[in-house]
C-alpha cells in the first residue's frame, strides 16, 4: 500500500513539483496552499506524512502555526518542514517538527528525509 503525503506550499509550481516527484511507485500526493483549515484537509486526504513550507504568502498562518495545530490534534502524525530559509531550524516551534529539509531543486535531501522519517516511525 503506497503511503500518502500531504504537501502543503503556497507556490503551485513548488506543489506540482513535489508531487511530480514523489508520486508513484511509492506515494501518493495530496496538495493544499495551507488556506483550508488544515485539520479538514488531513480528516479528508488521510496523509501518512505533511510536507510543510513555513511561509504561506496570502495566508493568515505560518507553516509553524499550522505543525502547531498539527501536533495538537495528532502528535504522531509526521510533519516535514520544508523552506527556503535555513534560519528556521533554530525556531523554537520547529522543534515539534519530525524534520526539517531547505529546499532545493534537487530534492534528493527532502527524498531521503522521507524515507527516514518513515522508517523511524516503523520503529
Amino acid at each position: 500500500m503506497r503511503k500518502k503525503i500531504l504537501v502543503v506550499d503556497d507556490e503551485l509550481h513548488i506543489r506540482l513539483l513535489y508531487q511530480e516527484e514523489l508520486e508513484g511507485g511509492e506515494y501518493s500526493v495530496a496538495l493544499t496552499d495551507g488556506r483550508t483549515p488544515i485539520m479538514e484537509v488531513i480528516a479528508k486526504e488521510k496523509p501518512d506524512a505533511v510536507i510543510l513550507d513555513i511561509k504561506l504568502e496570502g495566508n493568515p498562518l505560518t507553516g509553524l502555526d499550522i505543525l502547531q495545530i498539527i501536533r495538537a490534534a495528532d502528535s504522531a502524525l509526521p510533519v516535514i518542514l520544508s523552506t527556503s530559509y535555513d534560519s528556521f531550524q533554530y525556531d523554537l516551534k520547529s522543534i515539534a517538527a519530525d524534520a526539517y529539509v531547505v529546499k532545493s531543486v534537487d530534492l534528493t535531501m527532502l527524498k531521503d528525509t522521507i524515507k527516514r522519517v518513515f522508517a523511524e516511525k516503523k520503529a
